[in-house]
């Protein structure tokens, strides 16, 4: 009778510590049947799951071997962000002048110092809307009783580097709203909208209606054709670098009147005082004063760095400063939707705040060592931007995983978690560029376990929605 007590005991006592063994068999069988699949024949696939309580392994394929991760790169960007610059951080946007007032005429510049705000004039927040922050900036001319600028404007960026692209972008990509780079000064999020107008007949040629907004300093081609109905948006910009002509290819579907595409838009800077300009004469129209004269500069002038200036001017006159959201705003929809522009601006903030001089590069380098000084090996970061769209990224699945259990120990880790989407009833941070395909992040059992995964696929084949359905699979091993 002892004995067959003791066995009982001892049963239920390997029962109870073998339910991470049992999951950790589960995701074998599911990740031996998905790596047998067709669509997998020339791919690379990594996962790495751990208990997010204790950090033991449940499981690991390939955890050691750099893969583009593309978006789910983003979540090494955030949560470098809030440690380095804090869930508080706000982006500023100065206005000032450059000589002295008189009558409410000034006879040289009008100054726009940025800072590398990637939400100035973006749409997601109600006081980042273009029309708003507008009002402000010309609220701010009318209050310092600047009704005239009689020379031209300027706008500061010798404390960032351009050109704004990151090596390792593709000429593809960089033309679309997707592909725009951070600079000193952005707006609208670096992109504009060309309305088009498609034939009736499949191959039909298709007509720039207008943009939206005016975009006077760039020309939009069209070589466009007609596609069949419901083949979707299949148009792509490109850019050619110094000049001042966009090209549109690929197709849209027919009969369509005013079908809406966003591209890149070439200069965030001339773009604002453009439409400053225009939001001055409606203001000045119905208030009797005359709007702002529109000139354009490019010389150089005052920059501040740090609060220190750059070159001294001592007749500059501070008029106005913008303050962007808060960061652990700007990371909400830096996850949430992926904006490539986010994650450019943060990776050249880094290097801005610790060096005066806003650049990729640097920004890159102040990432791999700050995990290397947490016990990662830097080589498992293998990136060349901040937001994962170069196909030239190399990052291991096991650097995603120990990254995201270093967040949850953190006071700021509520706002980040809240910003990853829930894909397939979990909290993942997702990833696609061509040939890849992630998705990284929580997920908490119904037994009550928590795990902490990354799953990345490289050079698959076939449709991307057939290959998420099968990760899905495997990853429904953790429910």
């Amino acid at each position: 009778m002892k004995k067959i007590l003791l066995w009982v005991a001892g049963s239920w006592l390997m029962v109870a510590g073998s339910f991470g063994q049992t999951v950790s068999q589960k995701l074998q069988k599911a990740f031996t049947a998905f790596g047998n699949d067709p669509q997998l024949k020339h791919a690379v696939s990594s996962l790495y799951v751990i208990d997010a309580s204790t950090g033991q392994v449940v499981f690991n394929k390939n955890s050691q071997m750099g893969l583009a991760p593309a978006s789910t790169q983003k979540i090494i960007t955030s949560i470098t962000a809030f440690e380095l610059l804090g869930k508080d951080y706000r982006y500023k946007t100065e206005l000032g002048l450059t000589t002295r007032l008189e009558n409410g005429l000034t006879g040289e510049n009008l100054v726009l110092i940025g800072n590398g705000d990637p939400t100035f004039g973006s749409w997601r927040w109600e006081r980042t809307k273009k029309e708003n922050v507008l009002h402000d900036f010309v609220d701010a001319l009318k209050k310092n009783k600047v009704y005239h600028i009689a020379d031209s404007y300027n706008f500061g960026s010798t404390h960032f580097e351009e050109p704004v692209i990151p090596d390792g972008w593709i000429w593809q990509d960089i033309g679309n709203y997707y592909g725009a780079g951070a600079g000193a000064i952005n707006w609208g999020e670096n992109q504009f909208d060309v309305i088009l107008s498609s034939g009736n007949k499949i191959g039909d040629s298709v007509k720039v209606v207008r943009t939206e907004p005016r975009v006077s300093s760039y020309t939009v081609y069209s070589n466009l054709t007609s596609a069949a109905k419901g083949s979707g948006d299949n148009a792509y910009a490109y850019l050619p670098i110094g000049q001042n002509t966009i090209t549109l290819k690929g197709t849209i579907p027919v009969n369509e009147r005013e079908f809406k595409i966003s591209i890149t838009l070439p200069d965030p800077p001339y773009t604002f005082f453009e439409n400053l300009v225009d939001s001055s004469f409606s203001v000045g129209k119905r208030e009797g004063k005359a709007g702002l004269r529109f000139g354009y500069n490019l010389q150089d002038f005052t920059a501040y760095i740090n609060g220190t200036e750059v070159r001294k001017r001592t007749d500059f006159k501070h008029l106005y400063t913008y303050y962007s959201p808060s960061l652990d705003s700007i990371i909400y929809w830096f996850n949430k939707k992926s904006v490539n522009l986010y994650g450019e601006a943060l990776i050249k903030t880094f290097a801005y705040e610790k060096y005066g001089y806003g650049s990729t590069d640097s920004g890159v380098a102040i990432v791999k060592k700050f995990w290397k000084e947490k016990g990662m090996d830097e080589n498992e970061i293998n990136i060349v931007d901040g937001s994962g769209l170069s196909p030239l990224n190399r990052v291991t699945t096991h650097a995603q995983v120990e990254i995201l259990k270093y967040a949850k120990s953190k006071n700021w880790f509520p706002s980040f978690f809240n910003s990853l989407p829930e894909y397939n009833g979990m909290k993942i941070k997702s990833g696609t560029i061509r040939g890849v395909k992630g998705f990284c992040g929580y997920h908490k059992a119904k037994s009550g376990k928590e795990y902490i995964f990354s799953f990345l696929v490289n050079n698959y084949n076939g449709s991307a929605s057939a290959l998420v359905n099968k990760m899905y699979k495997v990853l429904d091993m953790l429910k």
